[in-house]
C-alpha cells in the first residue's frame, strides 16, 4: 500500500481525514447551504439520499477551469447531477457510477470521498462523489 499524501480539493468542503466523512455545510435561519457560507455556523449534512437528476459529461471539460491530469485521450466519462439530502437540500456531485442505464431517479444514494487528479509531486487531491447504494449494502 502506498502512503501517497492525500489533501481534499478545497478546505473545509467535507471532512477529512474521516473513517466517516460528511459534507461541511452551513445554517442560518433554517436556510442550510452548501459549500458553507462563510460567517455562518456550519452543519454536518447527511450522509444518504435520493437520486434526483442527472447526465453524463462525455468529453473533457475545458480547462480552466477543469484542472484533472487527464487528456481529451484519456478522459472517462462520468455522470453528475443533484442527490437530495432528506429534510437539508439537492446537492449536486460527480458520481461514482459513468453508467446511465444503472442510475435510476429516486434510487439510494451515498458519499463517498474519491480521487479527482494526482499533482506533479504525487500528492492525490480528493473530491466527494456519491455512489448508488447496492441492494446488498441497504439490507
Amino acid at each position: 500500500m502506498t502512503s501517497a499524501r492525500q489533501v481534499p480539493v478545497t478546505e473545509g468542503l467535507f471532512t477529512w481525514p474521516s473513517d466517516s466523512p460528511q459534507l461541511i455545510g452551513s445554517e442560518l435561519d433554517g436556510v442550510i447551504s452548501f459549500p458553507a457560507r462563510a460567517g455562518e455556523p456550519e452543519r454536518l449534512l447527511a450522509t444518504r439520499g435520493t437520486l434526483w437528476a442527472f447526465t453524463t459529461q462525455q468529453f473533457r471539460p475545458p480547462s480552466p477551469p477543469y484542472d484533472g491530469n487527464d487528456t481529451a485521450e484519456t478522459f472517462q466519462p462520468f455522470a453528475l447531477g443533484y442527490v437530495e439530502l432528506p429534510g437539508e437540500l439537492l446537492i449536486q456531485a460527480r458520481f461514482t457510477e459513468p453508467d446511465p442505464a444503472k442510475l435510476i431517479i429516486g434510487q439510494e444514494m451515498e458519499l463517498r470521498i474519491v480521487p479527482y487528479t494526482t499533482r506533479e509531486d504525487g500528492t492525490e487531491v480528493l473530491t466527494y462523489a456519491f455512489a448508488p447504494v447496492s441492494d446488498e449494502v441497504s439490507r
